[in-house]
């Protein structure tokens, strides 16, 4: 066989099935046998065969061997790794799949190194039909022994023009790196577009279909990517008990971390990734339906529709721009990840290969992948004058929509952190002298001064 995958559920059997596709005789195992029975026998293939025990899985496989674990985070892999370490030789490759911590993947890559086995984590993105017909592929690990699964990854992830959405992204944990920064801006992204939501039912007072046509309509311009075009079909979707199906879903949201991570590795690197934060903190607040419902009939919002024609338009451009500071701040985090970590990521690589198979496809990830193949070590993906333009020209739009939100009580934490993005960065004053010099007058933390070089302390 040429490569074996362990994890028959979702992902992994269709991971094993776009391979087959693709011409790749693949082992299957899963630790209990009846996924791995169900599986064979709902998919007979020629390049697919199931395997029960272990051992003979792992012999099964030509050599260099290549096992890729589709499997949960956490303990899980380890205890996959400990059965496996003693059955594979010098050289065997182990991929994980799964949404692992990055520190995770480090911590195995360099045991595994210790015992000549190499170890990739690998960032998978494009859910169930991403797996099935082609994902965003992110493999970290050793360069050379990337060349010997380069094959079958770019044979089996998405293409556009031709060229695969798979690279080599860098050493041990980068792969799971940016597949988790990537999880971080998905959120971002999906609660800017959610407060858009708000704002053109609540503040414009447009009905579902509407909404949904003036979804489909962003989908046509600059705004054109998988999350807008699936919100046009949410907002069309019809419920067969009458009304529609988003009307009946309870506000709550649910996450599985990737986001959490983001922001709290960028606190770590002293990277801001607000909207981020913001939109992690927006599903936590979902979550607390009781209280706010209590909050709500006490205190309760008084909305005022607004006729303007042109503010559908408005929140449009809002979008726009806080896309542009969601992935400014993204990038940012990645080229931190790049220096802390030694990984030389190549940004215009990894904007590339999201262009397709993973949830945030966009046209707009063109434009990104253009700014850094004209400037490889741009500081700041807002420096770009593309992009620069784009803001300077529609900062406006995002102003008075933040504002009559903020007046309407309408909570749109990750447009307002945008702006507050924007505003910060282009502000000579932050008042962070005063905060200095707090800090010196209650625990004697010095400060620099604008006159003089050094370091100074005040006997205040």
């Amino acid at each position: 066989m040429d490569i074996g995958m362990v994890g028959m559920a979702v992902m992994g059997s269709n991971l094993a099935l776009n391979m087959a596709d693709h011409g790749f005789k693949v082992a299957c195992y899963n630790y209990t046998p009846d996924l791995t029975e169900k599986f064979i026998a709902k998919n007979p293939h020629q390049n697919l065969k199931g395997f029960f025990d272990l051992k003979n899985f792992v012999e099964a496989i030509d050599r260099p061997r290549k096992i890729m674990f589709m499997i949960m985070a956490g303990d899980p892999v380890d205890s996959m790794i400990e059965k496996l370490i003693p059955l594979l030789d010098e050289g065997d490759i182990i991929l994980d799949g799964g949404n692992s911590f990055f520190e995770d993947t480090r911590r195995r890559h360099d045991l595994l190194k210790s015992k000549g086995i190499n170890y990739f984590g690998v960032g998978i993105s494009g859910g169930e039909s991403g797996a099935r017909n082609g994902p965003c592929i992110m493999p970290g690990g050793d360069a050379n022994a990337y060349e010997k699964i380069r094959s079958i990854y770019e044979a089996i992830a998405a293409k556009v023009d031709n060229d695969p959405c798979c690279a080599y992204i860098g050493t041990d944990g980068a792969g799971h790196y940016v597949k988790m920064v990537h999880n971080g801006i998905e959120y971002a992204d999906m609660q800017l577009i959610a407060e858009s939501y708000l704002l053109l039912k609540y503040v414009a007072g447009l009905d579902n279909k509407k909404i949904s046509s003036t979804f489909n309509e962003w989908n046509e311009g600059e705004l054109k990517s998988f999350l807008i075009g699936i919100t046009a079909k949410i907002f069309s979707e019809d419920d067969e008990d009458g009304g529609q199906i988003i009307d009946k879903i309870v506000d709550s949201a649910g996450q599985k971390g990737t986001g959490r991570w983001t922001s709290i590795q960028a606190m770590k690197q002293g990277v801001n990734t607000s909207i981020m934060t913001a939109a992690c903190n927006a599903r936590v607040m979902s979550n607390l339906i009781n209280e706010r419902k209590n909050f709500s009939s006490n205190l309760p919002l008084k909305i005022k529709n607004i006729s303007d024609e042109n503010f559908v338009e408005s929140v449009r451009r809002s979008l726009y721009v806080g896309k542009i500071a969601a992935y400014s701040q993204g990038f940012a985090l990645y080229k931190s990840a790049s220096e802390v970590f030694n990984w030389n990521l190549n940004f215009g690589k990894i904007a590339a290969i999201f262009r397709a198979g993973c949830i945030i496809q966009a046209e707009f990830l063109n434009k990104i992948t253009e700014s850094f193949q004209n400037d490889p070590q741009l500081e700041n993906l807002m420096q770009d004058q593309f992009f620069f333009d784009k803001i300077k020209n529609n900062l406006d739009d995002l102003r008075k929509v933040v504002s009559l939100a903020i007046q309407n009580g309408i909570a749109i934490p990750a447009l307002a952190n945008a702006l507050e993005y924007i505003d910060a960065m282009r502000s000579e004053r932050l008042g962070a002298n005063l905060i200095q010099a707090q800090r010196d007058y209650f625990g004697a933390h010095t400060f620099k001064r604008i006159d003089k070089e050094g370091t100074f302390h005040h006997n205040w």
